[in-house]
């Protein structure tokens, strides 16, 4: 695992989780923005495509674990994609004294239909691994205890364009090529947004960005 970590002088920092076959980098513009608003950032690279989400939060933890503990205030989570599913698995298992606010991109909440259509196909499961198979819409037992209800402010930022026309076909619209609006959705959260681009794009996107700040400091998003 390599981390990326920005010491700062103030007291909140953030913890970036990448999806599923991302790395790190793809939340380096966003990671910037963070560090410009004044957060201490841990952007997180793990490999999400060989463990399982249990075993994933087991792996972050003493990186995770370090940050935390050399903060002066808050702890804050932005995820994207299968990232929003990791954090919910870890604070169940290991959460900070001073956990802050939680920002989740395109996660799957409620699972992905393109997972539900693929799961079986040994492409899929080499690819994406034993991660790929908890990303489905119907849950097993072992999956669903992962993934207790929550009790923390999260904020949830859904896309609805999509760049995958063919493989996202059957998806119930509105959606980001690769997960409904819908399925964003969670019960308990704070605030629901959604913006006009797609999954991969999320991490990119300039109102996501601004928006995602402003939850972080507020506990609710902008009238968009």
């Amino acid at each position: 695992m390599t981390e990326r970590r920005q010491a700062s002088s103030t007291p909140d920092g953030v913890v970036l989780l990448h999806g599923i076959g991302r790395t790190a980098r793809s939340f380096r513009r966003m990671e910037l923005a963070f560090r410009d608003a004044g957060f201490a950032t841990l952007n997180l690279d793990y490999d999400s495509r060989r463990k399982g989400l249990d075993a994933l939060a087991e792996y972050i933890n003493p990186s995770l674990d370090r940050f935390a503990q050399s903060l002066d205030g808050s702890v804050h989570f932005v995820c994207h994609s299968m990232g929003g599913l990791l954090a919910r698995v870890y604070l169940a298992r290991h959460r900070p004294a001073r956990l802050g606010r939680v920002v989740m991109l395109g996660t799957p909440n409620g699972g992905s239909e393109i997972a539900d259509r693929l799961k079986h196909l040994a492409a899929y499961r080499a690819f994406f691994g034993p991660a790929g198979q908890q990303l489905v819409t119907r849950r097993d037992a072992a999956t669903s205890a992962l993934l207790p209800a929550i009790d923390y402010e999260a904020g949830i930022i859904a896309g609805n364009r999509s760049v995958y026309p063919i493989t996202s076909m059957g998806l119930p619209r509105p959606h980001d090529g690769r997960v409904s609006v819908t399925n964003t959705r969670l019960d308990g959260m704070a605030d629901h947004i959604v913006i006009r681009t797609s999954h991969p794009w999320l991490v990119r996107n300039r109102d996501a960005i601004v928006q995602t700040i402003v939850f972080l400091r507020q506990g609710k998003f902008t009238p968009h």
